[in-house]
């Protein structure tokens, strides 16, 4: 398999419970340290400046041996007046990553653009698909020239972005990020856990998405999990706290198949392994988790 030779493995703030409203359970330096210690090469930005910025941030990430894989922003693309608000958050993030040293352009920051949350989709995330939440068809065409800018403007950072579909937000299933891949020339992050949970096949959307494939989210998830929730009346963030998506190899996802479609495509960039964290976890077994997420990452892709 040549996938190992065109792709660097990177963790995430999220596998550590960062996006917690009780604060962050650890700083970014013993993230850094825990992640290098693994064996992982990248990171994801997390919450914007939780890294730092500028010479901080560059400073941070050396000190590491750690470089920067991208980072989420979520913008109002469906919101004419809120996206142009939000076009400044946009330009602060993409200030941290071009701070970001990169030693090979192949892996230089990928900004993840992305919707922010549908309440009536968080609700009730994944299939079975809560049409009555699902954007209008007369809505996509402004919607999707909306992400287009959005990607342009990262481009004339120097920055190529990709957009990631998302449990609980406007882009959820695979046929809203092929609508979406037909009206813009943006990438695709293909998310393999959030894929699956709202119905999506990861191995056939990789082959499918080949050349549009921008950058990977390697994340394995729980149906059963997702059924219990759904069943119990629970949103996204109930599903999390369920154990929806597990650790690497623990759940339904084929990944080695995944993993076989991307080889085939000659995909190259970013691996980032994702296992969002719940409030309040237990950080020994998230540290537990993320440490065996990279053996067993490691052992598959040998």
């Amino acid at each position: 398999m040549q996938l190992t030779a065109r792709t660097r493995v990177a963790g995430a703030p999220v596998n550590y419970g960062i996006y917690q409203p009780t604060g962050a359970p650890v700083g970014p330096d013993d993230l850094l340290a825990a992640l290098a210690r693994d064996g992982y090469t990248g990171v994801d930005s997390g919450p914007i400046g939780y890294l730092g910025t500028g010479e901080t941030l560059a400073r941070r990430l050396a000190a590491s041996g750690i470089a920067l894989a991208g980072g989420w922003v979520d913008l109002r693309f469906a919101d004419p007046a809120g996206f142009a608000e939000d076009l400044t958050q946009l330009d602060a993030a993409l200030d941290v990553f071009t701070a970001a040293p990169v030693d090979d352009p192949r892996f230089a920051p990928r900004p993840t653009l992305a919707c922010p949350g549908n309440p009536g989709r968080m609700a009730r995330p994944g299939m079975p698909t809560d049409l009555a939440s699902a954007l209008p068809a007369a809505a996509w065409p402004d919607f999707a020239a909306r992400v287009q800018q959005a990607a342009d403007r990262c481009r004339d950072r120097g920055l190529e972005p990709v957009f990631h579909y998302h449990l609980g937000t406007d882009v959820e299933t695979e046929a809203e990020a092929d609508r979406l891949l037909e009206l813009t020339d943006i990438a695709i992050c293909l998310d393999t856990g959030h894929l699956a949970l709202a119905g999506g096949d990861p191995v056939a959307a990789a082959r499918r998405w080949a050349g549009r494939i921008g950058q990977v989210h390697l994340k394995d998830a729980d149906l059963a999990a997702h059924a219990r929730t759904r069943a119990a009346g629970g949103g996204l963030m109930d599903m999390v706290a369920a154990g929806g998506f597990c650790a690497l190899g623990r759940g339904d996802v084929d990944l080695a198949g995944v993993f076989a479609a991307l080889d085939d495509i000659g995909y190259t960039g970013w691996l980032v392994v994702e296992q969002d964290a719940p409030e309040d976890g237990d950080l020994d077994r998230i540290r537990a988790d993320q440490h065996a997420n990279r053996r067993w990452l490691e052992e598959v892709l040998r």
